[in-house]
């Protein structure tokens, strides 16, 4: 598996583009993987209808996540498959936050449990480490307990209990040492 940043190309000799500058079929790759796992994005809230997740939806939400100067969202390939995605921030709006933040991990649902999740984190973890970071933080739902134990499984311990900030759902936070992994 590799990773590789989402970068949106200033000029359209990457064939049509869709919504917010990606180009069409990358928009289809990406559409298809967030409406793999709809159970997930019940949980999530972050579209209206996760039967019915549209481009321009995918769009707009990745769209937003890079307008965050400190943002990346890296694609998670094997071959030419789009297995999955993995955003990160590196600052957190709290100045008191020292760590960077996975803020989305996300595998094919059609791949769930083959062991993806677990590599896709250990490369984000990699790259993180070697830009200087010594722990990594991210929030689960408290309504997603099947993430909860993922995360714990990977050695990643609690470490407060708050809201989201966007909409002030109930979360755990957790936290990964990365100087010991």
């Amino acid at each position: 598996m590799i990773l590789e940043p989402l970068t949106i190309p200033d000029d359209v000799t990457h064939g049509p583009l869709g919504p917010h500058g990606l180009p069409v079929p990358l928009l289809d790759e990406l559409t298809a993987l967030y409406r793999s796992d709809p159970v997930f994005q019940r949980i999530s809230g972050d579209f209206p209808d996760p039967e019915d997740i549209r481009p321009e939806q995918v769009a707009a939400s990745l769209a937003e996540e890079l307008a965050h100067p400190s943002s990346e969202v890296l694609l998670a390939r094997e071959g030419h498959r789009l297995l999955g995605v993995a955003i990160t921030l590196a600052e957190h709006p709290d100045p008191d936050d020292p760590d960077p933040w996975i803020g989305l991990l996300m595998v094919h649902g059609q791949e769930q449990r083959t062991g993806y999740g677990r590599e896709l984190a250990r490369l984000v973890e990699e790259r993180l480490r070697a830009g200087g970071a010594e722990g990594v933080r991210l929030a689960v739902l408290e309504s997603n307990p099947r993430a909860l134990a993922f995360w714990t499984a990977l050695g990643y311990e609690i470490i407060d209990r708050r809201e989201d900030r966007r909409l002030h759902r109930p979360c755990v936070v957790l936290r990964r040492d990365l100087r010991a992994s």
